[in-house]
């Protein structure tokens, strides 16, 4: 395996938990700023673990040294690594936005660039797993998931396939702690400007937005072709989400709540069975008990989702929690699954240590 950007913090995750992967061995990182120094000197909590340099990204050399290439590196960066290790006949999980979207217009739109790749834009397989499993298996190009949508999907993904929701009600809030915002340092991720700070930012234009609503519009799309007519696959490209994210003082992890409105009333009940069938085969996704909420505390460090349902009688809303590690599940973790679908090896391996606590 090569792991390119290994330097930020979803590449650390990347490289501490490949290194306790049974069936792969780590044979090239990369680092533009880090190049020539030893991964230790950058992350030295894999020291004596991980006995390799940094090297600049050379992605034809990369290539010669890997059977699958992670690409964790920033959005538009990952657009000819791809492509070239993706020539050289090698699997790539790609952790950057730059294959996430299928509507090239869509990529220009929200990242301001065009896709120089649209080809390959149309064969790359979102690799969230509770939703793609057989398409990652098959794959040669998967594009894992941002972390906010990771866990609005989720948390929503059952009630949309059944065609429950009314799709102009969907509002999400989530928070997530300051690791999401990458390594490079900005004034307001300094600890005096985070510290005991709450914030909501890029209300309403997050790049994360049209990858959630593209994802939902797909699973209600596909209603048509099960005979249910409440929408056609033309209006459920038109769903939309009320997205707001937050800024949190914790280290990692992200709580999303989300809120709809039903077409008909669901009890609680019921709503659980629903999700329970949904993710009967789903090894990472844990649904909370009676009254007990999810909390990003109970999964920090691993690679599972915690969802918690609740509906509200009186307003006639469904509210669901959904609670997990940014920087696993939201991104290296979820990466490893895709991997080990797409080689062929059971979808949990290397991925089942619990959260670490306290």
């Amino acid at each position: 395996m090569a792991v390119a950007g290994a330097s930020g913090y979803a590449g650390a995750e990347l490289l501490r938990l490949l290194m306790g992967h049974p069936r792969v061995k780590i044979t090239a990182v990369t680092s533009e700023k880090s190049a020539g120094s030893p991964v230790a000197s950058v992350f030295p909590h894999l020291a004596s673990v991980l006995p390799l340099s940094f090297e600049a990204l050379a992605p034809e050399a990369i290539a010669k040294r890997a059977d699958l290439v992670f690409l964790a590196l920033p959005h538009t960066t990952s657009l000819m690594p791809a492509s070239v290790c993706l020539a050289a006949g090698k699997h790539v999980v790609d952790l950057s936005a730059d294959y996430r979207l299928k509507d090239p217009g869509q990529y220009e739109t929200w990242y301001h660039t065009p896709h120089p790749y649209p080809d390959l834009l149309k064969e790359a397989v979102y690799g969230l797993p509770e939703l793609h499993k057989d398409a990652i298996r098959t794959a040669r190009l998967v594009a894992s998931p941002g972390c906010y949508p990771t866990a609005a999907i989720l948390q929503l993904a059952p009630l949309v396939a059944k065609g429950l929701i009314q799709p102009d009600s969907i509002v999400i809030d989530a928070k997530s702690g300051v690791s999401g915002a990458g390594r490079s340092p900005a004034l307001a991720y300094h600890f005096p400007e985070a510290h005991e700070s709450i914030e909501a930012y890029k209300v309403g234009r997050h790049r994360h937005i049209p990858e959630i609503e593209q994802e939902l519009s797909a699973l209600a799309g596909s209603l048509k072709g099960k005979g249910q007519q409440t929408r056609t696959a033309h209006d459920a490209a038109k769903i939309l989400v009320a997205f707001t994210p937050h800024l949190v003082p914790m280290n990692r992890g992200i709580l999303s709540t989300a809120y709809c409105r039903l077409k008909t009333p669901l009890g609680r009940e019921n709503l659980r069975a629903l999700y329970k069938d949904f993710y009967k085969n789903a090894r990472f996704v844990r649904l909370q008990d009676g009254d007990a909420s999810a909390n990003p505390r109970h999964v920090r460090g691993s690679n599972f989702c915690d969802l918690a349902l609740f509906t509200d009688a009186r307003t006639g809303w469904v509210v669901t929690v959904c609670a997990i590690d940014n920087l696993v599940k939201g991104a290296a973790g979820q990466a490893i699954q895709a991997m080990n679908l797409m080689l062929g090896f059971p979808e949990e391996t290397g991925l089942l240590a619990p959260g670490v606590y306290p």
